[in-house]
């Protein structure tokens, strides 16, 4: 099994409006940076780097991060550079991309250098992941959304190409065209590095990882509605000839542990009260309907059972899913979410939050792995208006007692990573450099 580290690494300023239990509401793409304070900012930067390197002291497989932009509550809208740092840094914990979004990007070839020598510095320890990305993304890089599918494959094709291809040569598509595609750094690890697909909505882009055989990644979606969509990869699996296993799934979700059940109640609301972040069920923000769901950005017709969750379902302008047992929790409504206890009681009843003791947390872990199967899972924490102290104290104790029994359970229930099983041929995997 492959246990990683997550943050979304929040802009936590205590005297901004949109803070704490008492602060505003905050609309996404509704708040000017000159909040933004670069001392803040530098100091935040470097909190989060540090409890990365301190996640890897403590035994987590691998350290993740994705990128938002144009918001507070994701300061990491340059992955990659986050990444280059760990890099050179960490020595032995995969680094995680979940992910690049790729339609946004109209140089993929950059995107391909800079990837390859991120791999190299690390010496192999690079897994790319890449997304689509919703309209808040393509509104803030100027993308064109009813493209995104097509630049989505394009770039991916051209990416792969740069790694594998011996250049020089050309590329003429529909959206990129290059005269000379010979990237000097090629990756480390050989053809290229591991590819993950992070996702939660589409079903045609499920699809089209399960035809490449990639590990796809569902991020902090309630349980049902994942099992059910992780079901839709495997019917994909076994149209392509193959079996799918643990190796193609991951599952990323929200865990914090502290000393003592109080302590793990008091900080885990702390999920909940720091900048209003879409992408985190009960948090206090507000999508933007009419620039999350832009026209052509996702086939309608073909979501994944996970558009259930909340965010996921009002970021794409479905507030009622049509399923009624994927409806929502009734503290899913804006006006509920004014009320932090009632909104996170429901979260922890509905497993969306995990927080406690490790002796309480860990039989917690053990149910989600049973129920789902994934291989490998990137835990959610030290985000919201937690402070420091609060995720290194959970970091500790998760290093100290949680993950030595995840990797029981994973080894009890036969929950092989996809470095343990390659998912491209089902076969045990062999780790070997370019």
């Amino acid at each position: 099994m492959l246990i990683g580290y997550f943050t979304e690494r929040p802009y936590q300023d205590p005297g901004a409006s949109w803070w704490g239990t008492t602060g505003r509401r905050l609309v996404d793409l509704d708040s000017s940076n000159d909040e933004y304070d670069p001392v803040l900012g530098a100091d935040l930067y470097n909190r989060y780097i540090d409890e990365k390197i301190y996640a890897e002291e403590m035994g987590f497989d691998a350290l993740a991060l994705n990128e938002h932009h144009s918001t507070p509550f994701c300061m990491g809208s340059a992955c990659n550079v986050e990444a280059s740092i760990l890099a050179r840094i960490t020595n032995r914990a995969k680094i995680v991309l979940i992910g690049n979004i790729l339609p946004i990007w109209d140089d993929p070839l950059w995107l391909a250098e800079e990837l390859a020598m991120i791999d190299t510095i690390s010496k192999g320890r690079l897994v790319t992941g890449w997304v689509r990305g919703t309209g808040r993304e393509s509104i803030a890089h100027d993308a064109n959304p009813p493209y995104n599918w097509e630049r989505f494959q394009e770039a991916h094709d051209l990416i792969v190409a740069a790694w594998t291809r011996e250049g020089p040569f050309r590329w003429e598509g529909e959206h990129y065209d290059y005269r000379y595609v010979n990237p000097w750094a090629r990756p480390y690890q050989s053809p290229h590095p591991l590819i993950m697909i992070p996702g939660a909505v589409s079903r045609r882009t499920v699809q089209w990882a399960a035809q490449r055989r990639y590990p796809y990644v569902m991020l902090a979606t309630r349980l049902e509605p994942t099992r059910l969509s992780f079901g839709y990869y495997d019917e994909c699996a076994a149209e392509m000839g193959y079996e799918a296993g643990p190796q193609h799934r991951g599952y990323l979700f929200k865990v914090h542990v502290d000393e003592t059940e109080e302590l793990a109640e008091e900080v885990g609301r702390k999920f909940l009260t720091g900048p209003g972040n879409i992408f985190l069920e009960g948090s206090r923000g507000d999508a933007r309907g009419h620039l999350q769901n832009l026209p052509g950005l996702t086939d309608r017709r073909a979501l994944l059972p996970t558009g259930g969750v909340r965010q996921v379902a009002e970021a794409r302008g479905q507030a009622t899913p049509n399923a009624p047992d994927l409806r929502p929790i009734a503290l899913d409504s804006a006006e509920s979410y004014k009320n932090v206890e009632e909104t996170y009681q429901g979260l922890i009843e509905a497993q969306s939050i995990i927080t406690g003791t490790p002796r309480t947390v860990i039989p917690k872990i053990r149910n989600v792995l049973e129920y789902l199967r994934p291989g490998s899972i990137f835990l959610w924490d030290g985000d919201g208006s937690m402070s420091h102290d609060d995720a290194m104290r959970s970091l500790r104790l998760m290093g100290e007692e949680v993950l030595p029994a995840i990797r029981e359970i994973g080894e009890e229930l036969g929950l092989d990573s996809p470095f343990e099983v390659d998912p491209a041929t089902n076969e045990p995997a062999v780790e070997t450099p370019s």
